[in-house]
Formats: C-alpha cells, sequence, structure tokens
C-alpha cells in the first residue's frame, strides 16, 4: 500500500452479458479486450464501449500495458496511468 490504495476487497470478474444493459460505460484497457466487449454487445450498447486511457491526460498511448513485464517500475506506471485516466474520467462525467 506503498500510494494508500487497498485492493484486497476487490475481485475480477467476467463481464456478464447483462453487465451491457446495467451500465452506462464499460472501458477496456487494451484494443483486445475491446473488441472482446464489442464482440460481446448487441450493436446498440456499442456507444456504451471505450478505452480508459481515452480520458488521459498526461499519456499519449490510449492501452494500458501489463505491469508484469515491467518489474516494480511497470506497476509505478500503470498506478501512474490508470490515476491520470480516472481523474480525466470524473472531469468528464462531471461536465
Amino acid at each position: 500500500m506503498k500510494r494508500g490504495i487497498d485492493l484486497s476487497g476487490l475481485r475480477a470478474r467476467k463481464v456478464a452479458p447483462e453487465d451491457f444493459e446495467r451500465f452506462d460505460l464499460l472501458l477496456a484497457m487494451d484494443h483486445g479486450n475491446l473488441a472482446l466487449l464489442k464482440r460481446g454487445a448487441r450493436p446498440e450498447h456499442h456507444a456504451k464501449l471505450g478505452l480508459f486511457m481515452s480520458y488521459a491526460s498526461r499519456f499519449v498511448t490510449d492501452e494500458v500495458p501489463d505491469p508484469y513485464y515491467g518489474g516494480e517500475r511497470g506497476f509505478e506506471l500503470v498506478l501512474d496511468m490508470a490515476e491520470d485516466a480516472a481523474r480525466g474520467l470524473i472531469e468528464s462525467l462531471q461536465r
């Protein structure tokens, strides 16, 4: 918890078909996962899909890299990217 972020209560899960109805926005971390979301969603839900990094202001990439290949620095970079994109997402939602 170097940055004070406790993820211990979170668990990943697969996107369920009902998620496309339930949520207004579903964001992928990379193009591969975005393509999977598009294949799983009916066309009327495609406007709800996007890339998380499209909300970032400090990073020019549109994908979040896998931190496991970058050692400790890789995890720090991914956290920086996630914090930046999350700030942008919040700003977008507040407008």
